[in-house]
């Protein structure tokens, strides 16, 4: 069972492709990953705790001149270090003195932080990971505006989602701990994408009106998912979503989502003839960029001994030792992992963001 848990976004920087495992019984061929019963857009929980394992490799590098592998310095791991002493407690001898390879052995305690985490590849004496996510659900859809040029669109399901997935880490903000079931057809006031009350997403037109509450809304998630910053770097994106945020029927919201994600049609050129190889011919679903989803890192105490654990994640009780480990998380997970396929066509960058009451 958890202990604690940590909600963090997903931002979609390039088109991602979740892949469905090539279920081609629909117009697809390549259809994204998608809810049964509601048939809203997610990324599986395993697929998604591979990447971001992976992307913890990622600080992992040659060193050319010694020929060996080392940590990376910059900000995170730095951060990683300071805060997590005993990484670097096999840095010093019997008498204090720094070891000459201090590179490799915190590399070392670094994969054994990963193993302890994440748990491990190729060993023997397997145990589970300590830290678990849930699927990664839709929360915010960006649909083609005739004003504005583009909105995020919602739902009050969707919403009512979130809000109980925020009690569950016990994360709810008085903002969202409303009811939603009334607040359908609304945007926020002095919006940008409204036409005489009317907004028109894609050839759709919507009587809408203004509400105090999805102002609210929206403003919590803009200085949430695009944090403001030394260099404000997000400024627009965050101004864009608070007065840009549309919040639509159920319906209406699933029927976007159905039916307005990007499907590419993609071929493969015979190399003498270039013509198209026959076959060769299909389609891919995408989630388009700026999608944003969310999901839940749960964290538990490590799943072995102290002793074999190197007192990395060694804590008086349960409870630090997981919120231990979610810091670890929430401190050394990159800011761009790579989600999905098509990675070198420059498809699946997402960005991810935790989830921190202010955006500060």
């Amino acid at each position: 069972m958890f202990k604690k848990g940590k909600l963090f976004f997903i931002i979609a920087e390039t088109p991602l492709h979740p892949g469905s495992g090539g279920d081609s019984s629909g117009l697809v061929d390549l259809p994204i990953q998608r809810e049964r019963y509601t048939n809203y857009p997610k990324i599986e929980a395993s697929g998604l705790k591979g990447c971001i394992r992976e992307a913890f490799y990622s600080f992992i590098d040659l060193d050319k001149n010694q020929k060996q592998y080392i940590l990376i310095q910059n900000d995170k791991t730095k951060k990683l270090l300071e805060k997590f002493d005993t990484l670097k407690e096999i840095w010093k001898n019997e008498k204090g003195e720094e070891k000459k390879d201090t590179d490799n052995n915190t590399l070392i305690l670094y994969n054994q932080a990963i193993d302890l985490i994440f748990g491990p590849e190729n060993t023997d004496e397997a145990h589970a990971s300590a830290l678990s996510f849930t699927d990664a659900r839709i929360l915010l859809f960006p649909v083609k505006s005739l004003k504005g040029v583009f909105a995020w669109i919602t739902c009050p399901l969707v919403l009512e989602r979130f809000k109980e997935d925020l009690k569950l880490v016990g994360q709810i903000p008085e903002e969202l701990d409303i009811d939603f079931t009334n607040i359908q057809n609304t945007f926020p006031e002095q919006t940008n994408i409204s036409i005489d009350s009317n907004i028109v997403l894609e050839e759709y037109t919507f009587k809408v009106k203004e509400d105090k509450q999805t102002s609210q809304i929206a403003k919590l998630l803009a200085k949430n998912i695009f944090p403001q910053s030394d260099k404000d770097i997000y400024k627009f994106w965050r101004e864009k979503l608070e007065k840009d945020l549309v919040i639509l029927s159920d319906d209406d919201f699933e029927q976007f989502v159905s039916t307005s994600t990007e499907v590419i049609t993609r071929t493969r050129i015979d190399d003498k003839t270039g013509t198209v190889k026959p076959g060769a011919l299909w389609t891919e679903e995408y989630l388009p960029q700026d999608t944003i989803l969310y999901s839940i890192a749960m964290a538990s105490p490590i799943r072995v001994k102290d002793e074999e654990a190197k007192g990395v994640f060694k804590a008086n009780n349960s409870n630090e030792e997981a919120e231990k480990v979610l810091e670890f998380f929430e401190l050394g997970v990159p800011e761009i992992i790579q989600i999905g396929g098509n990675q070198t066509i420059g498809k699946g960058l997402a960005r991810i963001q935790i989830f921190n009451f202010g955006g500060e």
